[in-house]
């Protein structure tokens, strides 16, 4: 067999047929083999994609909720001011009515 010019025989052609295929089985394999992990890396950087996505959009939520919050304080606060400027509007004109009965003075409309 070492003698590279001597005439191949069909043993040696079905031979190297059989090697040949049994490499091609063995590189299939390994393709399929590396196809697979490929896929389950590429599956695994989506999932993170998507979880990373999802943790972005809680922290949004979050951040509109504290800001309604603040918003909701700052309007009880206001409405709170409201009411006691109404009162006190209130008794401003109580007095003033009283000084008008005083001196006789007739309301304005």
């Amino acid at each position: 067999m070492d003698d590279r010019n001597a005439p191949a025989t069909k043993g040696d052609v079905a031979d190297l047929r059989a090697e040949i295929k049994g490499d091609l089985a063995d590189l299939r394999a390994e393709i399929n083999q590396k196809l697979d992990q490929m896929n389950a890396e590429a599956n695994h950087r989506y999932d993170d994609l998507v979880e990373r996505i999802a943790d972005s959009q809680t922290e949004v939520l979050k951040a509109f909720y504290n800001f309604a919050q603040t918003n909701q304080k700052r309007m009880v606060e206001l409405e709170g001011n409201e009411a006691a400027i109404r009162s006190r509007i209130g008794t401003l004109e109580g007095r003033v009515l009283e000084i008008e009965k005083r001196l006789n003075i007739p309301p304005a409309a």
